[in-house]
Formats: C-alpha cells, sequence, structure tokens
C-alpha cells in the first residue's frame, strides 16, 4: 500500500530541493555495450518488466512526497543517479505518482562501465531550463588504463526567477577500500570546483546547488576540504549520527554520502531572493525494512541477487528554500 499524498503544513513561497540515488534503475533490456546482464529477465538477478513497472511506481510515490509538509508542490527539482538511460528517466516522470506534475528532465550517457547514468528531473512549474552539459572525471586504473566513471551534470536555469547552477555527481564508490579509493574522490572534487571556478570567472557571485552521492560523508577530505571550504554551506553535515541516523548504511554504521550543498549567497535572506530554510534525510519508517537483524535500514529492492520489491538502498535527502515576502 502506497502513503497518502496529503500535507496540512504548506507555504505558498517554499520550494523543495532534492536528490536520490534511486539504486540501479534498469530498463529489461540488455545493452551489449555495459555491464547490464544481471537486469534482464534472464540475468542474475531475473529483472522483469513487472519488478521494473513496481519500483518505478515506488520511487515516483517517494518523489512526489518530499517536501510536501512544507512545500505546497512536489519538488522543483529532483537530482538522480544509478539511473541507466534516457528511457528509465522518461518511465519514472510518466510513472503514476509524477505524471501529472509537469516533469522535464536532463539526461546524457555517461561512459560509466556498468552503464549508470546521473539525471536530474525539473518541475517546469518552477524552474526554466537554460542549458546543460556534462563533464567528465578523468581517472586511471592501476595500469594506468583509463577508469570511466560516472560525468558531472551541469544544469543552468532559473528557479522562480533566479539563474541558478546545479551540479549532479556521483563519485567514486569505495567498493576496494575507502582510504584506497579516496584519491579518486579528491579528483572529482577538484574537477568539479575547477568547474566552477570557470562559473566564478563569469558571473559574479553565482547561486550554485551541489548534490549527488559522493561516496564520502560531509566530513571527509574531498567534500569537507575541498568542495565545501570557503565558498559553500553543507547542512547536511549536523545531520550525520554513524550510530543512528544517516542515508544509507554500512557494516553496521551509518553514512551520509547523499548530500545537497549551497553556495553561502544562499544563506543572504533578501527578500524577493530564494534562501536556505532547511534540510532533511526523508526516512519515512515505510521506507525501512521493518524486522530482522537489518531493521531500520533502507528497504532495498535486492539483497545480493534476492529480490526484496523494496525502493532504494539509499534514503533520499532534500532541504527547503524559502522567499522573503
Amino acid at each position: 500500500m502506497f502513503p497518502s499524498l496529503k500535507s496540512n503544513k504548506q507555504k505558498e513561497n517554499s520550494i523543495t530541493i532534492a536528490f536520490y540515488n534511486v539504486e540501479n534503475l534498469f530498463d529489461t533490456i540488455n545493452n551489449p555495450k555495459t555491464f547490464d546482464d544481471d537486469y534482464t529477465p534472464k540475468g542474475r538477478n531475473k529483472w522483469t518488466f513487472k519488478r521494473y513497472k513496481i519500483k518505478l511506481k515506488k520511487l515516483g510515490s517517494v518523489i512526489a512526497q518530499l517536501g510536501l509538509q512544507r512545500s505546497k508542490n512536489l519538488p522543483a527539482i529532483v537530482g538522480l543517479v544509478e539511473v541507466e538511460n534516457a528511457k528509465v528517466v522518461a518511465d519514472l516522470v510518466n510513472s503514476t505518482y509524477l505524471k501529472n506534475h509537469h516533469y522535464g528532465f536532463v539526461h546524457y550517457d555517461s561512459p560509466d562501465e556498468r552503464g549508470i547514468d546521473v539525471a536530474l528531473l525539473y518541475n517546469k512549474t518552477a524552474f526554466e531550463l537554460l542549458s546543460s552539459k556534462t563533464f567528465p572525471v578523468f581517472l586511471n586504473d592501476d595500469e594506468g588504463e583509463r577508469d570511466y566513471t560516472r560525468d558531472i551534470l551541469k544544469v543552468s536555469g532559473n528557479l522562480q526567477g533566479e539563474l541558478v547552477h546545479i551540479f549532479v555527481n556521483h563519485w567514486s564508490s569505495r567498493r576496494e577500500g575507502a582510504t584506497e579509493t579516496e584519491p579518486k574522490r579528491i579528483i572529482a572534487a577538484e574537477t568539479l570546483i575547477g568547474i566552477i571556478d570557470e562559473i566564478k570567472a563569469k558571473e559574479m557571485n553565482p547561486k550554485i546547488i551541489i548534490m549527488g552521492d559522493f561516496n564520502d560523508d560531509p566530513t571527509s577530505k574531498s567534500v569537507k576540504e575541498i568542495v565545501v571550504k570557503d565558498d559553500f554551506y553543507n547542512p547536511m553535515e549536523f545531520l550525520l549520527d554513524k550510530e543512528k541516523m544517516g542515508s544509507l548504511t554500512y557494516d553496521g554504521k551509518w553514512n551520509l554520502f547523499d548530500q545537497i550543498i549551497f553556495s553561502k549567497n544562499f544563506l543572504d535572506k533578501t527578500q524577493g531572493n530564494l534562501h536556505f530554510k532547511h534540510a532533511e534525510v526523508f526516512n519515512k519508517q515505510w521506507l525501512k525494512i521493518y524486522k530482522g537483524k537489518l531493521k531500520g535500514i533502507p528497504f532495498r529492492t535486492y539483497i545480493g541477487k534476492w529480490y526484496q520489491g523494496g525502493f532504494s538502498d539509499h534514503f533520499p535527502v532534500y532541504a527547503f528554500l524559502e522567499k522573503e515576502d
């Protein structure tokens, strides 16, 4: 049963900015150029069209509720990672809970070997798309060969009339170890800051929103010392509790890899301009495993090869922006 979309605390001047790692949103069609074989009907995960449609509906139900307790409308902006292609993003936009809410999207194919990309949903009533572009993150493996990963997506547009630049990131995982893979995430962080510096060279005091699954916490070097540093504010730093709260778990500990970071000019409460109000992890009970040794962690689609029928192995995160009357 899907939860109600009703809300009783809505503000006309509040909008929601969100980010969601949707955990392997693949279609059922084999792409011979990527390692997506597990997500086919005959693959390891026995990924069928029925399971795909269920996942789309469930993800849509989550996105449709992000921020509804404070904002009148569905999220204005939703960054996504772990989407296979433009088709799955289009199918998500056209799924049950989102199809009547005026969403457009930006997607580019990344060179990632698994075939997973980043994307951005935007509500056309709140955001006017002006331009978009992707930037590669150049990494090498142990043999010195190119290690292909997700591009950084930059989307520029007018958010309720204000020019905003939005970056969607999905940095290298910690699969081979946090310390061993840290240099890759530092390269991604430095790449991102290089792009932002180019914007600053052309615009005075640009408004910038950085979001993504950084595979690092807010206190990690790549985020805190390279990205946030002087010009940005990271509200997620105050939400992480290794024992009790984050956006995902690993070895029984919480991490907050999923973050939304704002340029400091979003802290200015100037009349008529959008300013940062509040940030949260969306971790409702119905998004969690409700019993057993994994009780309380995100209710995911698969554990290993075993289908669970959940949402994602990450909780989404979101933030509110308000206009000062």
